[in-house]
C-alpha cells in the first residue's frame, strides 16, 4: 500500500508541473514580410516555429509593393553610438508616420564600418527598434524590423562623407 500511495503522490506532484509547462508553451502568431514584400503566417514559441505563405483564395501569394519612403540619417536623431532618439527626432518621426497612408512599414537600420560587425549589427537593430516604437506609438503597423549593421553600405566607408551616408534608418512603405 505504501508503494502505491508514493507512486500516486509522485503523479499528483508531477501534474501541476506538466500543466505549467503546457501553459508556458504559448505561440505568438504574426505576419512576417519577406524582402520581396510577400506575407507569411508565422507561429513562434521562442524555441521553434512554423511559417507558411499567406495565400489568397485563388492560391496566389499576398504580396505588397515596397517602396523606400524615407531615409533618416541617424546623425540627425541619434547621438553617436546611441539608440535613444532625440525629442525633435521623435516629433518628426511621429508626424511622418501619422500622415503617411501606407498599409504598414518595414524599418531597417544601418551603420558605417567603424566598430566591429557584431556591435554594428546590435546598434542598427536597436536604432531600428527605437524608430519602430515611435511608429507604433503613432498608430502605424510595423511588419518587420531589421538591423543590417555595416553590411549594406550605400557609399564608400573610406571617407567621412561616405560613412555619414551609411549611418541611416530606412523606412520602407508597404502598399
Amino acid at each position: 500500500m505504501m508503494r502505491i500511495s508514493a507512486w500516486v503522490l509522485g503523479i499528483a506532484l508531477a501534474l501541476p508541473q506538466v500543466a505549467a509547462a503546457q501553459q508556458a508553451e504559448r505561440y505568438a502568431p504574426g505576419i512576417w514580410i519577406d524582402p520581396d514584400g510577400c506575407e507569411h503566417w508565422v507561429m513562434d514559441d521562442g524555441a521553434e516555429g512554423y511559417m507558411s505563405p499567406h495565400l489568397r483564395r485563388d492560391g496566389t501569394p499576398v504580396c505588397h509593393r515596397i517602396s523606400r519612403c524615407a531615409v533618416v540619417p541617424t546623425d540627425t536623431i541619434f547621438d553617436s553610438g546611441s539608440a535613444q532618439i532625440s525629442a525633435a527626432g521623435v516629433a518628426g518621426l511621429r508626424s511622418f508616420f501619422a500622415s503617411n497612408a501606407a498599409n504598414g512599414f518595414v524599418i531597417e537600420g544601418h551603420t558605417d564600418s567603424r566598430a566591429s560587425d557584431s556591435s554594428n549589427l546590435a546598434l542598427s537593430e536597436r536604432r531600428a527598434q527605437a524608430v519602430a516604437r515611435v511608429a507604433q506609438d503613432a498608430g502605424a503597423r510595423i511588419y518587420a524590423v531589421r538591423g543590417y549593421g555595416e553590411r549594406r553600405p550605400v557609399a564608400n566607408n573610406a571617407t567621412a562623407a561616405g560613412m555619414a551616408k551609411n549611418r541611416r534608418v530606412e523606412i520602407l512603405c508597404m502598399r
